[in-house]
């Protein structure tokens, strides 16, 4: 039933390995692909992975730094695999604790142990327990309640219902006989029932006392009511607030008629489709050089808060609980919160996780991956033995602090100014398309990313694909405008660094990225950026047009855009873009998601969790961040300033 079953060390020395009879290939195809996507990647929250046809499960050991593996073929249904690996691991530490604490996992190596008849026995054992489980046989007519119901028990039953139905309809004429059979006297046997209460509760007055005591508390209630509403202090009057100001833009013009940039002002050329604007000299518009990489998006914030962050979160509710007591008592509580030569169990680090869960939560982390996260580092600390004066929130701390920093780090470097050059070298343009949902920033930070390329010394054609939108074509068209004046042309043709490529509106957008490539080649442009249509993720129609798009240019690089500000909804979208993808694809490996822009950068403060949820669903890196409304807002993420941003309290 399985396939193979390892024991490695964390450090990948193979201690022991079992394969299973007609299995033919090898299981280090599946083991590496393992720890490569999910340990190393710190996405150990669910126990299980899916490689090609196989379904593995693994254990993590963290005391002695072992991981159990087992795998099996994914159509198989084994209910006993998460017991079976929890016995082997028991079973394995108990034989080999001696060794694996004085001499470590490589004495295992060079020592010849016979693991495998033990395996064996516990794998039997396993089965058999899940047989026995599982092999409840169907009870036949005669064994149910069913058989022994006959016709004549069936009228009796319905009798007896029907008599016990009469017995109640007695109960209940004699409950309601039973009041009548007390003699009453005087007007109380005619007075009704609310009299009854009312007369109850003013005993020892007659009708008419009780009747002007009401009529007292009613005139009471009427004058004196609206006389004890002025007796409350009054609220004091709010001004009025000034209207506001109208604001100065500092690069704005003086009228209306230098914003129209509707018109060209050069010549356009309508039957390629290309537009060449002049290149004006704008003095309003001096922005600082990005040549070389982009700068890190940074954080002002001191390294001493970063670090005791975690702490105030975990420590604010329960320091307000203290009793005060003497001098003894405090400073044995302060040492029952350190953990020394103890090995660290769920239970004690349920609260403080449960703590950091909704701390990421509010910091705008999707709540399912906030709950994966703190899962992943409770089973990477689950067992570990800790060090003398060492607290359970700091650890605690330190571990997530290192996997967020292992997640938003990517597994492969994203180098585009390298890959421009190696496109050049190979005599073709560098193609980049950019995709998402409607309003998160495509065509200015396509404008940004442009700038940054330009000072790089590239030439830029952009590939005018939103053909749904109005006025799309004509934002690129002002963007093309202000990077000419910005960076008049240098070369001997006296071409502009910047070109716009447009069909007009209602075009098919797969045609028009090919012709724009296709031209880009030519005329050797170094680059194309492709802007397309924003489009929702569930709207199927545009979703099957963007997988059209990608699957016949095969671009170099696709980049997603959101912005900071979702939460849950940047998985949804994330993951459905991807399927899209992947669904509408014409070959056997799609193209998905390269890289993630994230826009919007500078209106979140410190809710930085979104970058959080994209990286942890797609698994790709953030490549740039938008950070303002210039075109030199661009930065790259700095793992470690949005982690602790992140962590602050």
């Amino acid at each position: 039933m399985l396939d193979f079953f390892t024991i490695f060390s964390k450090g990948g020395i193979v201690l022991w390995c079992f394969q299973g009879t007609g299995v033919t290939e090898s299981f280090t195809g599946p083991v590496n692909a393992l720890i490569r996507s999910v340990i190393l990647q710190e996405r150990s929250g669910n126990n299980s992975y899916t490689h090609d046809a196989l379904s593995l499960k693994y254990k993590l050991d963290n005391e002695f730094e072992l991981v159990f593996v087992v795998g099996f073929q994914k159509i198989l249904t084994l209910t006993y695999v998460d017991k079976f690996i929890d016995d082997v691991q028991l079973h394995f530490r108990d034989r080999y604790k001696y060794m694996l604490e004085q001499k470590g996992a490589r004495t295992l190596l060079s020592s010849c142990f016979a693991f495998e008849d033990d395996f064996k026995m516990l794998l039997c054992e396993a089965e058999e327990s899940s047989k026995a489980r599982g092999s409840t046989s169907m009870r036949s007519f005669n064994a149910s309640l069913k058989s022994q119901k006959t016709v004549k028990s069936m009228i009796e039953t319905k009798g007896g219902d029907k008599g016990k139905e009469q017995g109640g309809k007695k109960n209940k004429n004699a409950k309601k006989e039973a009041p009548a059979a007390e003699p009453v006297k005087g007007e109380q046997a005619k007075a009704p029932a609310s009299q009854k209460t009312v007369e109850n509760g003013n005993q020892g007055l007659t009708q008419e006392e009780i009747i002007q005591k009401k009529r007292e508390e009613f005139i009471r209630k009427r004058m004196w009511a609206p006389a004890e509403k002025p007796s409350k202090s009054p609220k004091p009057v709010k001004e009025k607030t000034k209207g506001k100001e109208k604001r100065v833009w500092t690069l704005g013009g003086s009228s209306t008629k230098e914003l129209d940039y509707s018109q060209c002002n050069g010549n356009g050329d309508q039957a390629t489709g290309v537009h060449v604007l002049d290149a004006q000299a704008d003095p309003g518009m001096q922005l600082s050089s990005m040549k070389g990489d982009l700068l890190a998006v940074d954080y002002e914030s001191s390294e001493e808060e970063e670090e005791d962050a975690v702490e105030k979160v975990v420590v604010a509710d329960t320091s307000k609980q203290i009793p005060k007591r003497g001098a003894y008592g405090g400073m044995f509580w302060m040492l029952k919160g350190l953990v020394g030569s103890k090995s660290l169990s769920q239970e004690d680090m349920e609260p403080v996780l449960e703590k950091m869960r909704d701390h990421l939560i509010a910091k705008n982390v999707a709540a399912e991956i906030a709950s994966q996260l703190c899962d992943s580092v409770a089973k990477k600390l689950e067992g570990k033995v800790m060090g003398t004066f060492t607290t359970v929130a700091s650890t605690v701390k330190g571990a997530l602090q290192d996997s967020l920093v292992q997640i938003l780090q990517p597994k492969r470097r994203v180098d585009i100014l390298r890959d421009v050059l190696e496109a050049r070298s190979q005599r073709r343009p560098f193609v980049i398309t950019f995709c998402g949902v409607n309003g998160v920033g495509k065509s200015t930070n396509l404008a940004k990313i442009s700038f940054w390329l330009i000072e790089n010394g590239f030439t830029v054609l952009i590939a005018a694909c939103d053909t749904f939108r109005a006025g799309a074509v004509e934002q690129l068209r002002t963007h093309q405008r202000r990077l000419n004046s910005l960076h008049p042309p240098q070369d001997d043709r006296g071409r502009p660094v910047v070109q716009l490529y447009e069909k007009g509106y209602g075009k098919d957008a797969a045609g028009i990225a090919m012709e724009a490539i296709t031209y880009a080649r030519n005329q050797d442009f170094d680059v194309v950026l492709v802007d397309t249509a924003g489009r929702m993720q569930d709207n199927t129609p545009l979703m099957t047009a963007l997988a059209k798009l990608i699957a016949v240019n095969m671009p170099d690089l696709v980049l997603f855009v959101g912005e900071a500000l979702v939460g849950n909804e940047a998985v949804d979208q994330l993951v459905k873009f991807n399927q899209a993808l992947a669904d509408h694809s014409m070959s056997d490996k799609p193209r998905l998601i390269d890289g993630i822009v994230l826009t919007k950068f500078d209106t979140i403060d410190d809710k930085v969790g979104a970058a959080i949820s994209m990286t942890y669903i797609t698994g790709q890196p953030i490549v740039f961040v938008g950070t303002g409304q210039t075109y030199n807002d661009l930065r790259s993420l700095n793992a470690r300033a949005v982690v602790g941003a992140l962590m602050k309290a």
